[in-house]
């Protein structure tokens, strides 16, 4: 029923005087269905990018054609976004040569473990290293948490570095897994750690760019190390660069793109209610205020058919498996 039912009409945003500036909502998808349901899966983020996170079903206003939709007749509340949405991350850690034999493994094992304990509380998370070899290396599977400990064993199949050709895989492999998803939007996240710049050229700069575009997966790269190319590795992360020529940072680094992560993961809000409304099209506008800053989006909705009995906590009627997001409030 979402189809021909849900209609963007409106980007919004409010800003007052020379206050914060607003935050900004981005829609992934909507849902509407009899007898009345409406849910939004949406993101929250400040101007500048950065993830609002614990806001809470309170922290929204609803509004129908510019009236308050009453928080106890509307029981909007906040869902759990796994019944309608599977989040994946892929971590790509490097065990070329220079990192097996660098004294340093002990500690990535280590980073790697703390950085999947913390993710997959949020997501699915995979652990993979690569090396100077044309294929990537799977340590532990999507959502298992086991296995990370076989990095410490790990011995280098070629002790060149092939980080482009990995990134590469990885992005397929990630890009696999989002596809085999029962759930009806699915989304990804690259993790990668190095300690160089890519030695192999198996696959060259441009093929790397070209796939980069291709995947919509946020990528984000942590760099630690002497040999490390910051701009490239900047270019690559490019969803998050954490960069530092100091190996003593390496447990450091893991922990920062593992709270990256994780603000990203409480940044998405699947909001749902119960529409008062019994016919024709109406205005829906959602208003929010975090840090000072106000947001709101509207849109419009066919209420054709609606009735009583309905259930906010009823999952949506999402249907698309990777929807292009849609900037609603700047």
């Amino acid at each position: 029923m979402r189809a021909g039912l849900f209609s963007i009409v409106l980007a919004a945003s409010i800003a007052i005087g020379c206050g914060p500036k607003p935050l900004r909502l981005t829609l992934i998808d909507a849902s509407v269905q009899r007898p009345s349901n409406i849910a939004v899966y949406f993101t929250v983020e400040t101007s500048d990018g950065e993830p609002v996170a614990g806001l809470t079903a309170e922290s929204f206003r609803i509004y129908e054609d510019g009236q308050p939709v009453s928080v106890l007749e509307s029981k909007q509340t906040i869902l759990n976004p796994e019944v309608a949405a599977a989040h994946y991350t892929l971590l790509l850690v490097d065990m070329s040569g220079s990192v097996t034999e660098s004294g340093d493994v002990p500690v990535i094992v280590e980073s790697a473990r703390a950085f999947s304990d913390r993710v997959q509380k949020f997501q699915k998370v995979a652990v993979y290293a690569f090396d100077g070899s044309s294929k990537i290396h799977p340590i532990s599977g999507f959502g298992s948490g086991a296995g990370i400990e076989r990095l410490a064993s790990f011995k280098a199949r070629d002790p060149s570095t092939n980080l482009n050709g990995a990134v590469v895989e990885a992005l397929q492999v990630l890009s696999r897994q989002m596809a085999s998803s029962s759930a009806p939007l699915t989304f990804g996240t690259l993790v990668v750690f190095t300690d160089g710049t890519d030695r192999a050229q198996r696959v060259p700069r441009d093929k790397l760019h070209e796939q980069l575009d291709m995947y919509d997966v946020d990528v984000i790269v942590v760099g630690v190390g002497a040999e490390i190319d910051s701009s490239e590795l900047a270019s690559i992360g490019r969803d998050g660069a954490i960069l530092s020529k100091d190996r003593a940072q390496i447990a450091s680094s893991f922990d920062a793109a593992a709270a990256r992560v994780e603000a990203y993961s409480k940044r998405y809000y699947l909001l749902g209610y119960c529409s008062p409304a019994r016919a024709g099209r109406h205005v829906l506008r959602i208003e929010t205020t975090a840090q000072g800053a106000t947001g709101a989006y509207e849109h419009e909705f066919d209420a054709r058919g609606f009735g009583p009995k309905c259930d906010p906590t009823r999952p949506p009627s999402f249907s698309l498996k990777r929807p292009k997001r849609v900037v609603l409030s700047r």
